[in-house]
């Protein structure tokens, strides 16, 4: 994971952190010298994510829902797996019918404060990379963004692999981004090459359900 992302983030560099579950990802910028914010809806892991960080002045903890504005969000609880809880109601109908998904259940729902990118950036300075896990909300999250960062990455799945696009062309009327991609949880670059929106969404569609999910990665290409 180091590895993948010293590509992105330099020591002392702002890192965005956005949905991070229990925080193996803060570790990691961590470990590279990186200041970061914190964001995750879930009041249980944001207590975690303050138990293990919560004395690190370089790590800020916001307890929010990641969208296209400022407002509310109702988060729908996956209590066995919180990792997958989501404010997406779409992501909840996509996985009911996919095969692997079948012992899900989002029992509980809860009002939470919504922010977006824009908002954290005026808080807290404009971030070198920002990562985006948020469950299916990731279009909406970067609908939030109005000015260009260095790199950034958002998740995908092969639930939904028709959000992808959506992604890529929020990241192209940004700036001139190209793209790479890492499956599942393997933190290595599919393609020796940068991808065009085009190229990348092409190879996304093609990838078989099994596939489940991936990080896509934009860089911007001044950067």
């Amino acid at each position: 994971m180091d590895r993948l992302y010293r590509g992105f983030v330099r020591p002392g560099a702002l890192v965005f952190d956005v949905g991070s579950h229990v925080g193996d990802r803060i570790a990691s910028f961590r470990r590279l010298e990186a200041r970061v914010v914190a964001v995750e809806p879930q009041a249980a892991l944001c207590r975690v994510l303050r138990l293990i960080y919560g004395r690190d002045p370089r790590v800020d903890i916001v307890t929010a829902a990641v969208g296209g504005a400022t407002g509310e969000a109702e988060l729908h609880v996956n209590l066995l797996n919180p990792t997958v809880s989501t404010a997406s109601p779409a992501f909840i109908e996509a996985a009911r019918s996919a095969s692997g998904w079948e012992s899900q259940v989002w029992e509980r729902r809860a009002r939470v404060l919504q922010v977006s990118l824009d908002d954290l950036i005026a808080e807290h300075g404009r971030p070198a990379f920002i990562k985006i896990d948020v469950e299916g909300r990731e279009a909406d999250a970067l609908a939030g963004l109005s000015v260009p960062v260095a790199a950034l990455s958002f998740e995908f799945t092969t639930l939904q692999p028709e959000l992808v696009p959506h992604c890529l062309e929020r990241c192209r009327d940004l700036g001139p981004y190209r793209f790479n991609a890492a499956l599942g949880e393997t933190q290595r670059l599919v393609h020796e090459s940068w991808l065009s929106a085009e190229a990348m969404a092409d190879w996304v569609a093609g990838l078989p359900h099994a596939a489940n999910s991936g990080d896509i990665y934009a860089r911007h290409k001044q950067d």
